[in-house]
């Protein structure tokens, strides 16, 4: 059974670190680019980060930048996001999906960042950032 399975969440404060971990079951990541994407309440799912397949190339989304890190352990099947100085509006359910191709298919607009065209997703894990 392929599937993405998200960890990691939880509540945390303002200004405070949290690792989610995406782990991939019945497939392997090697040939996958990994994005992690979130979605807030009354707002759309949008994108936060993309990895590349080969883990060469990352790319992250504006409100992120330089607070979150995504890396790749394809020895454990694992993608990470690695998320420092959380603020209150990062709280989301963060997703984890994954593609068949070298890099997320992304489009970015005024409106954000949104990978589409994903072969699988996790069913989230839920981060509460509290001010």
């Amino acid at each position: 059974q392929l599937q993405l399975v998200e960890s990691g969440g939880g509540l945390v404060q303002s200004g405070g670190s949290l690792r989610l971990s995406c782990a991939a079951f019945g497939f392997t990541l090697n040939n996958y680019a990994i994005g992690w994407s979130r979605k807030a309440p009354g707002k759309e799912r949008e994108g936060v980060s993309c990895i590349s397949s080969s883990g060469s190339s990352t790319n992250y989304a504006d409100s992120v930048k330089g607070r979150f890190t995504i890396s790749k352990d394809n020895t454990k099947n694992t993608v990470y996001l690695q998320m420092n100085s959380l603020k209150p509006e990062d709280t989301a359910v963060y997703y984890c999906a994954a593609v068949h191709s070298p890099i997320c298919p992304t489009v970015k607009n005024t409106s954000g960042t949104y990978y589409h065209g994903m072969d699988y997703w996790g069913k989230g894990t839920l981060v509460t950032v509290s001010s």
